[in-house]
């Protein structure tokens, strides 16, 4: 009887990678703040004091939401094989999308864990809009995220909107995502994708497995953090609140400020409601902007999903992220005031 054998792709695991490039980013910033602070004079550093509170307050806040986030990755990358979503592909296309976007409560990732899953997903026979819809889902309505949100905007009359919405709105893009994806096939859709079955075992022992993965990904996603505590108290410390005032109360203009600012800032879903809810001077709206549109579309995101996916697919995502995010917290706007 022949045997087949199969040669296997390993998949790029995005948050194992420490870019030294960023890593430069975080020590030169802060190398920077300390030296302003010892050579600053009392009299005239307000400015710093406000810098380091601001900065710290976002950081201790969000610190073990990413700690948890970065285990909880960890054990569904060990312990939950990718067959576990094999059912999704057997339900009827209409119900596969809704039902992948639900399955990122289940089985929660950041949004860079995401990548290489949903590409795992698709080679192994899930439709490739149910598993682009998992793979933007995910960071949004997994429990952390939605717990991260809940104690970030916690005591707020906005609280509700806010939780409610990011993950209503959430849901509704990625869906919306999946539904322009269609019905491409993995070879349309993935480089050097082929329909295969890839082996769940490893050699390594899960223990080790699992602690180099929780390493990695806490190192990911807090050096991210790092920056973007650090961009977010430098704009509310140095950029005039006039300035910013005006921008907020303008109704579209506010909206697409607040996810170039995801965009840029690259912040992981499960410390970002802090830093959103830093930027008291926008409303709901703007601050739903952020939450829903960052997870999806940043600059590290935009890295991964051009290496994994074929040509076309960025253009793709942010056309229809940033439209049905705009709409859809257009109409919070219009809603909530």
């Amino acid at each position: 009887m022949a045997t087949r054998t199969h040669t296997h792709e390993r998949l790029p695991t995005p948050t194992t990678e420490t870019p030294d490039r960023t890593w430069l980013v975080v020590v030169a910033s802060l190398v920077a703040v300390a030296v302003a602070a010892r050579f600053a004079h009392p009299t005239q550093a307000a400015w710093l004091r406000n810098l380091f509170i601001v900065f710290g307050s976002l950081l201790i806040e969000a610190m073990p939401f990413v700690a948890l986030g970065a285990l909880v990755s960890a054990l569904i990358e060990v312990f939950v094989p990718a067959s576990t979503f094999a059912k999704l592909a057997t339900l009827p296309r209409a119900v596969q999308l809704p039902a992948a976007a639900m399955a990122g409560i289940a089985f929660p990732v950041c949004e860079c864990g995401s990548v290489p899953v949903a590409r795992r997903l698709a080679r192994k026979g899930l439709a490739p809009a149910a598993a682009v819809t998992f793979m933007l889902a995910a960071p949004i309505v997994n429990p952390v995220v939605i717990a991260s949100t809940f104690v970030a905007y916690r005591g707020r009359d906005s609280l509700w909107v806010m939780v409610i919405g990011r993950f209503t709105i959430g849901m509704l893009v990625a869906i919306c995502v999946g539904w322009v994806i269609g019905a491409r096939t993995p070879g349309e859709l993935l480089r050097g994708a082929s329909v295969d079955d890839e082996p769940d075992d490893h050699d390594e022992p899960r223990a080790r497995r699992f602690f180099t993965h929780l390493t990695g990904d806490l190192i990911f996603m807090a050096r991210f953090l790092i920056v973007g505590a650090l961009i977010a108290a430098t704009i509310q410390t140095f950029i005039p609140s006039s300035v910013v005032d005006h921008v907020a109360t303008l109704p579209i203009l506010s909206l697409l400020a607040m996810m170039a600012l995801a965009f840029i800032l690259s912040l992981c879903s499960e410390s970002d409601a802090f830093v959103a809810a830093s930027f008291t001077s926008f409303g709901p709206s703007a601050q739903l902007a952020f939450l829903v549109f960052g997870p999806m579309v940043d600059l590290k995101l935009g890295a991964l999903y051009l290496g994994t996916y074929s040509k076309g697919f960025l253009r793709t995502v942010v056309i229809v992220v940033t439209a049905v995010t705009l709409v859809a917290t257009l109409w919070v706007q219009v809603v909530w005031g």
